[in-house]
């Protein structure tokens, strides 16, 4: 049985190389696992305060997590893209979550901001989001 192997390309390593150390260790474990794509790490006042008007973030610069360097955030999408998908997007989140925990990184997911387990309680998803807790 042959395994896949998987890595992140020019543009997912530039923006992965934004974030804090603990995401992009994350990250490149779960990489090893199921092949997935960076699509933001750091983000500045325009192209945040552009996400909050576009209703793709409820934080203006400079409040989101996404706004500090290194990164405390990170948005990540299945490969090949599945914007639609939400399972995949929960196929993904159960590996991050892993690899996550195995090394004693503590995430909060954009999928399940109060971290209970139950998604139904959601006022807004996002769920490429991943964020650091107690890092700041």
């Amino acid at each position: 049985m042959t395994s896949k192997s998987y890595s992140f390309g020019k543009s997912s390593l530039r923006r992965l190389g934004e974030c804090h150390g603990d995401l992009q260790h994350v990250m490149r474990r779960v990489i090893q696992r199921r092949d997935c794509s960076i699509v933001c790490g750091y983000r500045g006042e325009v192209e945040q305060n552009k996400a909050f008007k576009e209703g793709k973030s409820k934080l203006k610069f400079p409040q989101s997590k996404h706004n500090q360097s290194p990164s405390l955030a990170v948005d990540v999408i299945p490969w090949p893209e599945k914007w639609d998908s939400e399972d995949a997007f929960l196929e993904l989140h159960e590996i991050i979550k892993e690899e996550a925990e195995a090394i004693c990184v503590k995430l909060r997911w954009g999928g399940d901001w109060d971290s209970d387990g139950d998604r139904s309680d959601q006022r807004f998803d996002d769920l490429p989001h991943y964020e650091l807790t107690g890092a700041e």
